[in-house]
């Protein structure tokens, strides 16, 4: 009986041993898949089950939650998966004031998180709390840079702003104008709107009134179609500019004929098939594009991309954090923020990543293009 039970028990300890290691680790998702910014958050949401579900190893599992557009229902969420969940790193939220919101937060609790929004001001400047957090959408600068370039190119001298009143709209603001001031290029008027307002007839009026050459809208989603269908009734005949939150279909379907000409920088998906395939995105996100469109029957907005792209950053660096700890501990937390920042050369859809200490999004000129509306489709600008 004693020997059996000792062959028993060295049989046990052989098969845990020559079993291979299969830990779990857990990743929380907030999108806005309901609410104002639901037509952002739905394709990040939509994404999810196109993440890797096995990393070497260790298995993924995602835990996915709404925070129907919310800045405070996405604090509780995030703090519901920080202590109930046991998460190793969030991917969201899906707008710039929740992310901003979480903040503080993630590093408390010394949670990285790969937030797909568009403000800066998430990642800049860099303090000991944003440390924690990673951004996987274009900084405006770059975003910016390209816009204000068109503008010197083409004449314009003045210009008017008209953006989201929160920190999406501050980011840009600050980006704008710091840059037109770099150009000579005035700005003769600058409005503000709410995501959630049906109409912005009074800011529309007084940018009218200024007679500026171009006007920079700075909103998200369907919201960024509403100032310039209004300029565009007021009878506004110059040059309106767009920035990458307007990167969906969308914005074509909403807007129509109003929408012809807008020029903005954005993602290389929304252009695809005129991108060069020598482009090392391209294959990448044409896999994406197969993938979801398979699944749900329609092609991705750019913003799943941002989603997709925290997917394949987390699948370089999990397997870096794991073999300093294991997953579910801390330790595990802070190799994988490490890992994250050592992200070099990273090739994903819409563009290559390199991240470093001071630099969280990662994203160079190979991670826009410039675009415009033309016969009702994105087109290159040629």
């Amino acid at each position: 009986m004693k020997l059996t039970r000792t062959l028993l028990a060295a049989s046990v300890l052989l098969a845990a041993v020559a079993a291979p290691a299969h830990s779990q680790v857990k990743i929380g998702v907030i999108a806005s898949a309901t609410g104002p910014t639901a037509v952002v958050g739905l394709p990040q949401r939509n994404t999810v089950p196109l993440l890797p579900a096995k990393v070497g190893d260790l298995s993924v599992e995602y835990v996915s939650m709404d925070d129907a557009s919310d800045p405070n229902q996405t604090v509780t969420l995030f703090k519901k998966m920080i202590s109930e969940d046991k998460i190793d790193a969030l991917i969201g939220p899906t707008g710039s004031p929740n992310a901003m919101g979480i903040i503080q937060f993630a590093a408390d609790s010394g949670t990285p998180v790969l937030a797909p929004v568009g403000a800066a001001s998430v990642v800049l400047p860099m303090t000991p709390e944003k440390k924690w957090v990673f951004k996987t959408t274009q900084n405006d600068d770059i975003i910016a840079a390209a816009l204000v370039k068109h503008m010197v190119e083409h004449g314009v001298k003045t210009a008017a702003f008209l953006g989201f009143n929160d920190a999406y709209g501050e980011s840009w603001l600050n980006v704008f104008k710091d840059l037109a001031a770099r150009n000579n290029i005035q700005i003769v008027a600058t409005e503000r709107y709410v995501r959630s307002d049906t109409s912005v007839t009074g800011q529309a009026l007084k940018i009218f009134a200024a007679k500026p050459d171009a006007v920079l809208v700075a909103g998200t989603g369907a919201a960024a179609v509403l100032p310039q269908v209004t300029l565009v009734k007021q009878g506004y005949k110059g040059q309106i500019y767009q920035t990458h939150g307007a990167a969906l279909p969308a914005f074509l379907q909403l807007g129509g004929a109003q929408v012809e000409g807008t020029v903005l920088a954005a993602s290389l998906m929304l252009v695809l098939p005129e991108i060069a395939d020598s482009n090392p995105s391209k294959p990448i996100a044409q896999d994406y594009i197969q993938r979801y469109t398979a699944k749900y029957g329609t092609a991705p907005a750019t913003f799943g991309a941002n989603v997709y792209d925290a997917g394949l950053l987390l699948e370089k660096a999990i397997p870096q954090a794991a073999a300093k700890a294991k997953p579910g501990t801390p330790e595990f937390r802070a190799a994988l923020r490490d890992a994250l920042e050592q992200t070099r050369e990273l090739v994903a859809t819409q563009g290559v990543y390199n991240m470093s200490p001071e630099d969280h999004s990662g994203f160079d000129e190979r991670g826009r293009e410039l675009i415009t509306v033309r016969d009702g489709q994105w087109r290159l600008v040629k």
